[in-house]
């Protein structure tokens, strides 16, 4: 029941209506989806990079050039053809303290710092841990990250500039009244009604362009007072120039960006790898860890030299390239072209676009992210699956995404580990070949969480003269499990009783000191290894076999 419930919550980790068929050929075609599908992405981009660089205290274009910088570089190199990268939330509410304590310049070598350790990371091959994270975590992950995308849109609700950063982000302002709110809620519902039917129409155009390009007419041919993409900032500006963070090269610049680009990195390493599994679980792909991580940290690298706040992975706009048909490097490669082009070209064109299509398509990227089935899931996953879904969902929303994914995974390694510990139990019986002898059949694993209950499963005062601990179906995991060994062969020696231990592993032979004379060698003896340092009174007796 356990199993079906589990593989039922991994079948719908994924949006049902995201869901991708098989990649396809570079036909024309498919070119020409790849292309628009780009386009759609860069659009919905300049408002996030704007925003996110209001919030980190930098300028509007340090967003932007982050956004084509890590979006270029991760959508040629990265591990996962489909995702999109630039600058985030998750990653400016940790600059916003150090842009106000030190400036933008000390951003900047944080941020190559940050690269650098991405690198790292992905060269030592740490991406693989992300398979620990388990598939409740996952599942609270998406459903957060749905809620996060949401109420990030509530703020272009709000008068223009009329928000303010109290350290932490931008907060306050004035809500729309009148007649402003309901035409800005008629032309968010028109951009979501365009995208909903445009597929039973058409698929030969991105529903999401669609969405905007239609909102965006009516608008100007109208002449509706709404806020548009202008009212945020002027995103004109030059061709990113490469420019060496002008910081002091000693320990002590090391020292107040290092602690920065330790969290920076994990985030944007978390963020990224989520994303890229959430979307390998869409397109049925696998891997790419490592190289995800090598192609963020040398996008973040690049980035700091050429003026930009550094990024990682972004689930709202890869749901919209995906949703839009994007299936290759071309699309995410396009993208950050497109922004590049706006900068340059197009201000004045992107400027008029209305705030209210962006909502619309971020709405809808929240309706397909959300994991709508998971109330289904949780009645019938085991509770702490359960708990854990609505944990990190709810630290996801309150806190950040790194936090809440630490949090998952220690309560689920904790429940799991609180399982296992009381799996431990003996079966006893009369020896067969050794008449008189007790024999303590020993199931289930013995490590950390289960070496007290290990140790009062035996009776020594009442066992008689012979006895024998058969792991056969156990499995001796830690340095705790040895000790527990040990701490029962020595309680049996000061009884004056005979005790021997059968199918324990080589290394476990070499490991045990006192219990180690006790052992009988079979030829079905296990072949696991303990990788531990394994100290006992006097002696030190190394593992790892």
């Amino acid at each position: 029941m356990r199993r079906a419930a589990l593989a039922m919550l991994a079948k719908n980790i994924s949006p049902p209506n995201l869901s991708i068929m098989q990649d396809e050929g570079l036909t024309v075609g498919r070119i020409k989806t790849e292309v628009l599908s780009g386009l759609t992405v860069a659009l919905a981009l300049v408002p996030e990079a704007v925003a996110f660089a209001f919030v980190a205290g930098v300028h509007p274009l340090v967003g932007l050039y982050a956004a084509f910088m890590v979006g270029l570089i991760t959508a040629i190199f990265g591990g996962r053809p489909g995702m999109i990268s630039g600058a985030t939330g998750a990653l400016a509410v940790v600059m916003v303290a150090l842009v106000a304590q030190h400036g933008v310049e000390y951003l900047f070598a944080t941020v190559v710092l940050m690269g650098i350790l991405q690198v790292i990371a992905g060269v030592m091959h740490w991406g693989k841990f992300i398979r620990l994270v388990p598939h409740p975590v996952m599942l609270g992950f998406v459903n957060g990250l749905a809620i996060v995308i949401f109420l990030a849109q509530m703020s272009q609700f709000k008068q223009p500039g009329s928000m303010v950063s109290d350290g932490h982000g931008m907060t306050g302002g004035e809500w729309l009244a009148g007649p402003q709110m309901l035409t800005m809620l008629g032309l968010v519902g028109l951009t979501m009604g365009v995208i909903y039917l445009m597929p039973k129409v058409t698929k030969a155009f991105p529903a999401p362009l669609a969405g905007i390009a239609i909102t965006a007419i009516v608008v100007i041919v109208f002449g509706l007072d709404v806020p548009r993409v202008g009212d945020m900032a002027s995103i004109e500006g030059g061709l990113p120039a490469f420019h060496i963070p002008a910081v002091p090269l000693n320990y002590e610049t090391f020292s107040i960006i290092l602690p920065y680009a330790v969290i920076l990195a994990a985030i944007g390493l978390i963020e990224s790898l989520l994303t890229l599994n959430l979307v390998g679980e869409m397109t049925g792909k696998r891997g790419g860890a490592s190289q995800e991580c090598i192609a963020q940290g040398a996008a973040n690298v690049a980035t700091g030299f050429f003026g930009g706040m550094g990024g990682c992975a972004m689930i709202g706009q890869s749901m919209i390239n995906v949703k839009s048909g994007g299936r290759t490097r071309i699309a995410g490669i396009a993208a950050a072209l497109f922004l590049l082009a706006f900068i340059l070209w197009a201000s004045s064109l992107i400027e008029q676009i209305p705030l209210a299509a962006l909502v619309g398509v971020m709405f809808m990227v929240v309706i397909g992210t959300f994991a709508w089935n998971s109330f289904k899931i949780m009645r019938k996953v085991p509770l702490m699956d359960a708990f854990v879904i609505v944990l990190v969902t709810v630290v996801t929303v309150l806190e950040d995404l790194a936090v809440a994914v630490v949090v998952g995974v220690i309560v689920s390694a904790l429940a799991y580990a609180w399982q296992n510990a009381r799996r431990i139990h003996a079966i006893t019986r009369e020896s067969e070949s050794d008449p008189g002898a007790k024999v303590y059949e020993i199931e289930g694993p013995l490590f950390f969480g289960s070496s007290d209950g290990f140790t009062e499963l035996f009776e020594i005062e009442n066992d008689p003269a012979h006895v024998i601990v058969d792991f056969a179906r156990s499995r001796v995991v830690d340095q705790s499990a040895l000790q527990a060994i040990e701490a029962v062969a020595a309680k049996y020696e000061a009884a004056g009783k005979q005790l021997v231990l059968r199918h324990l592993s080589r290394d476990c032979h070499e490991l045990l000191s006192r219990a180690g004379n006790l052992m009988v060698d079979s030829d079905d003896d296990p072949e696991y290894e303990i990788a531990v340092d394994y100290s006992v009174r006097t002696g030190v007796f190394g593992g790892g076999h």
